[in-house]
């Protein structure tokens, strides 16, 4: 079996729950939901929140060796459905055409109600 790395990377916000940023499993490193707690976008539109999850999540795949375009694949939670039209086009910003496969649910609220979207990552290493 292959070992599993439990990691945190200190550039980020630190986890306020039992849970770790990321688990390396061999090649595959899968991200815990990221969101914009604890960074100036807090509070901020959707469009920000995101911008400042997909600097997380680029902080994550640089410290690993890799990029944005290593995404296998995301989950995104919006609390407000009609938030997508704002978040789309940040997405195909970031994800420069290497699109990953994605899912996208509306969720009645987050841990926090200054919180509109997470976004969860799988990513090839």
């Amino acid at each position: 079996m292959t070992s599993l790395k439990r990691i945190n990377y200190p550039h980020l916000p630190t986890p306020g729950g039992p849970y770790v940023h990321a688990v390396r499993h061999g090649d595959t490193l899968y991200v815990s939901g990221l969101t914009a707690f604890a960074t100036e976008a807090q509070g901020q539109a959707t469009q920000q929140q995101a911008q400042a999850i997909l600097e997380q999540l680029a902080t994550i795949t640089a410290a690993e060796g890799a990029n944005l375009k290593a995404l296998i694949k995301i989950t995104v939670f919006l609390t407000n459905i009609g938030d997508l039209q704002t978040l789309r086009p940040v997405l195909f910003d970031y994800f420069d055409g290497a699109l990953p496969a994605c899912s996208l649910v509306e969720v009645s609220a987050l841990f926090s109600p200054q919180i509109s979207v997470e976004i969860e990552a799988v990513v090839a290493l």
